[in-house]
Formats: structure tokens, sequence, C-alpha cells
């Protein structure tokens, strides 16, 4: 299955529109780490994280796991765990995954410069839960959590996101 993301962030999937928040520097190819640029191109679905004390795990034919306390996601360029999933407390920079707000609560790891990595070329590149006013994100693709939850359901191994770049 796939998903289809678009501006002015929409998700196109099966056969319905739904609302989404992209990075704050819209779709395109990432220029680097901290550009708020969501990259634009195909992404496999790596797998699911989310908050146990908020929500039952996730109908998904996709690898979910709970997220734990100590959760983090390296995004130091200069570090060998660059784009990788951390223990906290980390040396170097890195985000928290188990957050005060609702943002982390489902977490869908996309497949975008894991293969390999590229040191500075975007890290944590997520689909997640969106700000109440679907604010714009860091770079990861946003939607509401009952929409998110819906395409879980129908993901298997072999789903992908496509984020198409607005035309010229």
């Amino acid at each position: 299955m796939n998903i289809i993301v678009r501006d002015p962030g929409e998700i196109v999937f099966r056969d319905k529109v739904l609302r989404c928040a992209l990075g704050r520097s819209g779709i395109a190819a990432k220029i680097g780490e901290g550009d708020g640029i969501t990259p634009a191109g195909p992404h496999p679905l790596r797998s699911v994280l989310y908050r146990p004390d908020r929500l039952n795990a996730p109908q998904t034919g996709l690898p979910v796991r709970p997220l734990l306390r100590t959760d983090g996601w390296c995004d130091d360029p200069n570090h060998a765990d660059y784009n990788c999933p951390v223990r906290t407390p980390f040396e170097a920079r890195h985000e928290k995954m188990w957050r005060e707000d609702a943002l982390y609560d489902v977490v869908v790891v996309l497949g975008y410069n894991d293969a390999p990595v590229k040191p500075g070329l975007g890290s944590a590149i997520f689909m997640h839960v969106a700000k109440p006013e679907y604010g714009p994100t860091e770079g990861c693709v946003a939607l509401a959590v009952k929409d998110l939850l819906e395409i879980l359901e129908h993901c298997t191994p072999d789903s992908q996101i496509e984020i198409i770049s607005p035309a010229p």
C-alpha cells in the first residue's frame, strides 16, 4: 500500500484525502540537518513506536514496539549513531522520543537517510501525531492520531510513503 503526501499538506490514502502537517520549509530534496524540509521521494515504512501509557499497540502489519522513557534518536551528524535510535542519557545531541506532548504517542520511522546513513543529510524523519493546529514540523509528516492509526491498520512491510514535490 502506498501513502501519497502532497502540498499543501494532504495525504491521499485509499479513497480519502486527509490533512497533514509538513516541514516548515515544505517538500523538497533535503539540504541538511535542521533545514525543516520534508524529504521528497518514496520512503519505506520501517517500524512503529507508541506510548504504552497512553495508547494500546497500533494494529498494523509493520513491526511495533512500545517506547521506553529512555528512548532517544541521535541527530548529531558528528556522532557514529547519527540518525539511529539511542538510549538516554546519551552524550551527543539527540531527540527525546518520550515526550510530554502527544506528538510522539505514535511514531512511524521512515526509511530516510538510513541505507546507508550519510552524516548531515537529515535525521529523525517520522510520520507522527500533529499539533492540534497542524503547525509545521521539523521535516516530518504529522497527522491526527485517529488518521494515523487508520492508515497503520492497512500497512504491511511493503508499504511506503511517497512524498511528492510541488511543481515548480
